[in-house]
């Protein structure tokens, strides 16, 4: 990373997570490894869940809102016959069930679990009702309501493994979809119940498991082979146009002034995004179409990259 006076690093890091870590405890290995105390991440994980988990460092961490919508793939092992408080193995054993349901049955009833479904988000997960975390509610003994939410189940496959109790489950699923949830009404279903046994993230579109890097290699490398690691926001957002400006242009969009569309030469649809970037492609904005008070087309800077 560069160490010129003011200048801010940023990119983003592909790391497969180990299980038995936060994703608060990676942030704070990331902040000693690169040297900066700005860093975030894209998508919780579960302690027990591994996998790929992008990193935003520096400027990166702009980038959070454009990266969490991305459509997401997980591998995991779905444990019928138990059900816990948690959702998932590492919980308090609620229920047991010895009688369980065939693997045809199993992968039958499984199949009404794809297109947009309903959950209920589980007590233990970071999302936030009035403020606080549902987890820390849990762990202090309080259960509040939660409301079913739709979620997108892309595509489920389901298969039996050489134990009559356990499936592997393989799910591609949008934003809010809670793995472990889906084992437990899957389970509810069979009336059998059942808990979530393992968690791998193979996938947060377009980054695979095959891209990331442990943390332990990450120890390994030197400064520079660290900082090669990091992805620019072209490469973590590809569905994204790009729109070349002047540079006249380029300074008005850097300072947060929305740029008419006639004068730049485009036409989009109102609301979609993309990357602005100067004539020699450095990205300078993300910005997203929309219109001033008389009906004019602009492009209005949503994250300003272009350090200046």
């Amino acid at each position: 990373m560069e160490n010129n006076p003011g200048f801010e690093p940023g990119g983003v890091l592909l790391l497969d997570k180990a299980a038995g870590w936060t994703s608060f405890d990676v942030v704070a290995q990331i902040r000693k490894l690169f040297g900066t105390k700005k860093v975030g991440h894209a998508g919780t994980l579960d302690p027990m869940a591994t996998g790929v988990l992008p990193v935003l460092i520096g400027r990166a961490t702009k980038l959070e809102p454009f990266l969490v919508e991305h459509r997401k793939k997980y591998r995991a092992t779905l444990r019928l016959g138990l059900t816990t408080d948690t959702g998932d193995i590492t919980g308090t054993v609620l229920r047991q069930c010895d009688a369980l349901p065939s693997a045809d049955e199993v992968i039958r009833v499984s199949r009404a679990f794809s297109g947009t479904i309903l959950q209920t988000p589980p007590m233990y997960s970071a999302l936030k009702v009035n403020g606080q975390k549902l987890v820390d509610l849990a762990r202090a003994g309080k259960t509040v309501e939660r409301k079913p939410r739709p979620v997108e189940i892309y595509d489920l496959e389901i298969r039996p493994t050489e134990r009559k109790e356990a499936f592997e489950l393989t799910v591609s699923c949008g934003k809010g979809t809670y793995i472990r949830t889906l084992c437990e009404d899957i389970g509810s279903r069979l009336g059998c119940g059942g808990t979530m046994e393992a968690l791998r993230r193979l996938e947060v579109t377009p980054f695979s498991i095959e891209e990331c890097v442990t943390l332990d290699r990450l120890k390994e490398m030197s400064p520079s082979d660290r900082s090669a690691r990091l992805l620019s926001p072209q490469k973590c957002l590809p569905h994204l146009p790009l729109v070349e400006v002047n540079d006249f242009q380029a300074a008005l969009a850097q300072n947060g002034v929305s740029l008419r569309q006639e004068k730049i030469g485009v036409s989009l649809h109102e609301g979609q995004q993309v990357l602005v970037t100067d004539t020699h492609k450095n990205l300078i904005c993300i910005s997203k179409a929309a219109q001033d008070e008389s009906g004019q087309p602009l492009l209005k800077p949503l994250c300003i990259w272009k350090v200046k």
